[in-house]
């Protein structure tokens, strides 16, 4: 069984892969996939360069991530070509990191995506976690962890899907506006359900 993570910019997303982790769950972390994909001399970035130029390649060869931001977020054409460009590739190897699991005989695994309904990444899994708050306290973690005006971080939340849409797809759904503590024990027991379903069969990886 393969179960889906989301949930909106700053909504936590990380802080809950991390305690399945941390309870022998495997796994697959789209960003992180995202970020090999992007490395020097990787062809997604000769395809990038080829598209927007070396003003968004340093000088070592690496992605200018900060460039690229400036260049396609104010454009919703060019956010389209770099999504697709990035997005069949991340999809390629989050479906060969399923097989691998699956040939390795693992009863289900954790596949975090941020924009898993926008990318059309759900159909790759079999039950979605969606971790939510608030849009203010959204706004509030952003600028603090990424050290981003208001206004920006808002720019960015109009681009995700609306949180009641996000949370009305949810087979789960992660209340986490309260202390790291509090999401424990939420992760224990959706963890121990979707444990208990791959036992029994439903969703066989």
């Amino acid at each position: 069984m393969v179960a889906g993570l989301t949930g909106g910019i700053g909504s936590g997303k990380s802080a809950a892969a991390d305690l399945f982790a941390k309870r022998g769950v495997p796994v697959i972390d789209a960003d992180a996939i995202s970020h090999e994909l992007t490395a020097p001399g990787q062809p997604v970035v000769e395809l990038i360069r080829k598209q927007w130029g070396d003003e968004v390649i340093t000088a070592s060869g690496e992605l200018d991530r900060a460039r690229l931001r400036h260049r396609v977020f104010s454009d919703p054409e060019q956010l389209r070509i770099l999504e697709s460009i990035l997005h069949p590739a991340i999809r390629r190897r989050i479906q060969h990191e399923i097989d691998s699991l699956r040939a390795a005989g693992a009863p289900w695994c954790l596949v975090v995506v941020p924009l898993l309904f926008e990318s059309g990444f759900d159909d790759l899994v079999d039950r979605v976690i969606v971790v939510d708050i608030p849009t203010a306290l959204q706004i509030e973690r952003v600028v603090a962890r990424d050290h981003v005006s208001a206004k920006d971080a808002q720019r960015i939340l109009a681009r995700q899907m609306p949180r009641e849409e996000r949370a009305s797809r949810a087979d789960y759904l992660i209340d986490n506006s309260g202390p790291l503590e509090a999401l424990e024990p939420r992760v224990a027991a959706i963890h121990q359900q979707l444990s208990a379903d791959a036992q029994s069969g439903q969703g066989l990886l």
